[in-house]
C-alpha cells in the first residue's frame, strides 16, 4: 500500500466524525423517549439541575446527555451560566411532532436496522430476503414518525392537486385505496381533508393494520377503513385513486403489483405514486441524500423484496426510467412526474 498521511487522518477525521453520529443516534431516541427535547424548547437556557428537576430524571446522566448534544451541535453551552440551550431551529425538528422537519422517527429506524444486523448479515451470505415483518418493532413505529410529517406537508395542499383533476374529485366524493398503508398516517390525512370521499388503507402487515385502525378512530375518521391485503390481492370495487406511498421499490412483484393497480382502477382512474427522490444513473446520487436511500435500501428495502415472489430489488433510488417501466409493463400507457420535493418523487400513471 502507498498511503498518503493526510489523506488517511482526513479520512479518520471523517469517520470520528461518523462514529459521533453513530452514538448520537441512541441519544436522541433517548431525548425523544424522556421528552427532554420538548422540555428544552423554548424555555430558554437551563442547567441539568433544572432540566432533571422538569422531566423527573436524573441530573449526572443529564448532565452528560448534555455534554454530547452540545459538542453535537444539538444544543448550545454558556460557559458563564454553564447552562444549555435547544436553538428554535433544533427544537422545530426535534421537539414539535407535527413540524414537517421532525426527525426522531429517522432515529427509530436506525434503532431497528442496527438490532436487526445479524438477520441482514445472514441475507448478504446466503442471498435470502428479511421481510419487513421480520424487523423489530422500532421500524413500524419509526416509519411513521418519519413519514408523517413529510405527508402532513405536501400530500392534501400540493402532491394531491398535481394530479389532473384529483382535487376536486376528491372534494366531491370518490373511493380510494392507499397501499402499503403501514400505520395509516396517509390514509387518515386524506379522509381528513376529504370527508366526502372514501378510503380504505391495505398493508400485509396486520399489527400495522390494527395500529391503523386504532389511529382513525383518535382521530376521529369516519370515511377510513383498514384491511389485511397484499399489493397484487387488494379488494373492494373499483377506485378512482390508488395510492402508493414510498413502498413500490419495496416490492417483489412491482409489475404485478401494477397490473393489479390496472384492474382495480376505473377507466378514468389514477395511480399516485410517491417514492424516494433518485436521478437514473448512480453517480448522481451520490450525495448525502442519496447515501441516506442507499443505507436504507440496503438495510430494507432490497431484503424486503428479496422476501417476496420475483424479487426484482428495485431499491429506493431506482429512478424515474425503472419506475416508468414498471408501469408502462403493468398495463398503464400514461405516467409523468407530477410532482417533487428535495426527498420525494410524486408521478401520475392513468389507464
Amino acid at each position: 500500500m502507498q498511503i498518503d498521511q493526510a489523506k488517511l487522518e482526513q479520512f479518520l477525521g471523517q469517520v470520528v466524525g461518523e462514529l459521533g453520529a453513530a452514538m448520537n443516534a441512541a441519544l436522541v431516541l433517548i431525548g425523544e423517549k424522556l421528552g427532554l427535547y420538548k422540555a428544552m424548547a423554548g424555555a430558554g437556557p437551563m442547567t441539568p439541575a433544572e432540566l432533571a428537576k422538569k422531566t423527573n430524571t436524573d441530573e449526572r446522566y443529564i448532565r452528560e446527555w448534555l455534554s454530547a448534544q452540545a459538542a453535537g451541535g444539538y444544543v448550545t453551552y454558556d460557559p458563564a451560566k454553564q447552562a444549555f440551550e435547544l436553538p428554535d431551529e433544533q427544537a422545530f425538528a426535534l421537539a414539535v411532532e407535527d413540524s414537517p422537519a421532525y426527525l426522531p422517527g429517522a432515529f427509530h429506524i436506525v434503532s431497528a436496522i442496527i438490532k436487526d444486523e445479524p438477520k441482514l448479515v445472514e441475507a448478504f451470505r446466503t442471498g435470502d430476503g428479511v421481510g419487513w415483518d421480520e424487523h423489530d418493532v422500532s421500524l413500524f413505529e419509526g416509519t411513521e414518525k418519519f413519514f408523517r410529517p413529510n405527508y402532513a406537508a405536501n400530500l392534501v395542499s400540493s402532491w394531491i392537486p398535481s394530479l389532473t383533476g384529483m382535487d376536486e374529485k376528491l372534494k366531491r366524493g370518490a373511493r380510494v385505496a392507499d397501499v402499503g398503508c403501514g400505520h395509516g398516517a396517509s390514509t387518515i390525512l386524506m379522509a381528513l381533508a376529504y370527508p366526502n370521499s372514501q378510503f380504505v388503507g391495505f398493508d400485509y402487515h396486520g399489527p400495522s393494520v390494527g395500529w391503523a385502525r386504532r389511529a382513525a378512530a383518535k382521530a376521529g375518521t369516519k370515511n377510513a377503513a383498514f384491511e389485511v391485503a397484499k399489493a397484487k390481492d387488494f379488494h373492494g370495487t373499483k377506485y378512482d385513486l390508488v395510492a402508493f406511498f414510498d413502498c413500490l421499490h419495496d416490492m417483489g412483484d412491482p409489475v404485478g403489483a401494477a397490473r393489479h393497480v390496472h384492474e382495480m382502477l376505473n377507466p378514468d382512474g389514477t395511480w399516485m405514486i410517491v417514492e424516494p427522490f433518485a436521478h437514473d444513473k448512480l453517480e448522481e446520487n451520490l450525495n448525502p441524500a442519496g447515501r441516506l436511500f442507499y443505507s436504507a435500501s440496503t438495510m430494507i428495502c432490497t431484503p424486503a423484496s428479496r422476501a417476496q415472489e420475483v424479487g426484482l430489488c428495485l431499491g429506493a433510488q431506482a429512478g424515474e426510467a425503472r419506475m416508468r417501466k414498471v408501469v408502462t409493463d403493468g398495463g398503464f400507457t400514461r405516467f409523468r412526474r407530477a410532482a417533487e420535493t428535495p426527498f420525494n418523487l410524486v408521478y401520475e400513471a392513468k389507464p
